[in-house]
């Protein structure tokens, strides 16, 4: 990228507060293909609502929100890391809704986020990430395999990419 990114946490008050530009942006990911558990076409209040979600689980303890700004401070991409909290899986986490606008991608914003996440995680002893993600036109597979992830297993049919289409996830795991 050109100029400073700058990648900072987000607390429950941030996401409210930025909850239109959230929203964009999961619609930009979802309208260019990426399978986020959302299906086309989408309608604002459930994007509104997902990350009203979010910020609850912000609040509880139980998520962590990273924003990507450009040097202007416009939101370019985010990432999500879901904190197990039971006992037995606090020295694990899910990596969740990376995401980068379209217009910014290939720039290196969605490895810097990875970075964050991963270092984010060491500093709360996690030792094992991991993550599941759409096989198909979005490069994601190689994304991860390309920072160390490894495959090991995935599920035919197991979601429906946003325009409907079946596509089989990949299920990714790292140490750190």
């Amino acid at each position: 990228m050109s100029g400073e990114m700058q990648i900072i946490f987000w607390s429950e008050a941030d996401v409210l507060a930025r909850i239109e530009e959230l929203s964009a942006l999961l619609r930009d990911a979802v309208e260019h293909g990426a399978s986020m558990g959302f299906m086309l076409p989408l309608a604002e209040t459930e994007l509104r609502d997902y990350w009203r979600g979010v910020a609850a689980q912000v609040a509880g303890g139980a998520k962590i929100v990273l924003a990507a700004g450009d040097e202007s401070g416009r939101l370019v991409g985010s990432a999500q890391l879901g904190l197990e909290l039971r006992p037995n899986g606090r020295h694990r986490a899910e990596v969740q809704k990376v995401m980068v606008l379209h217009a910014a991608r290939g720039r290196g914003v969605g490895g810097a986020l990875m970075q964050r996440l991963e270092d984010e995680a060491r500093l709360r002893g996690r030792t094992l990430l991991f993550l599941d993600t759409s096989v198909g036109r979005s490069g994601a597979v190689e994304f991860y395999t390309q920072r160390g992830y490894t495959l090991c297993g995935g599920i035919p049919d197991y979601a429906r990419d946003p325009d409907g289409t079946f596509a089989a996830n990949a299920i990714f795991f790292k140490r750190l």
